[in-house]
Order: structure tokens, then C-alpha cells, then sequence
């Protein structure tokens, strides 16, 4: 798993595998989950990530 934070445009992007991403959908507003070709879980984006995590904490 690699986790990268863009400060500049504040997204988190956590990648779970090396699989090729085949599709991506935006399961809420602001959260996206790339797929393999299997229907697997590659990774998820985060939009606005700084406020939406910090939120969940409080």
C-alpha cells in the first residue's frame, strides 16, 4: 500500500495494489475508487482531503 498527499491540490490518494486501473467511479462526492479489470479495489482518492479527514476527527 502507498499512501501520497498533494498539498497543492489536496488530495490523498491511497494505492492498494500495482493492478492497472481499468475504472474509476465516485462512490460520494468527493471520494473515488479506481477498479481493476476484475472489479477490484485499487486504490481511492480523496478530494479536499485536509478538511474532509480533519472533520472525521473532531
Amino acid at each position: 500500500m502507498k499512501v501520497k498527499y498533494d498539498r497543492e491540490v489536496d488530495i490523498l490518494y491511497i494505492r492498494l495494489t500495482d493492478n492497472v486501473i481499468d475504472e474509476s467511479d465516485e462512490t460520494h462526492a468527493g471520494t473515488i475508487i479506481d477498479y481493476d479489470a476484475d472489479g477490484a479495489v485499487v486504490g481511492i482518492e480523496v478530494l479536499n482531503a485536509s478538511r474532509r479527514i480533519l472533520s472525521q476527527l473532531n
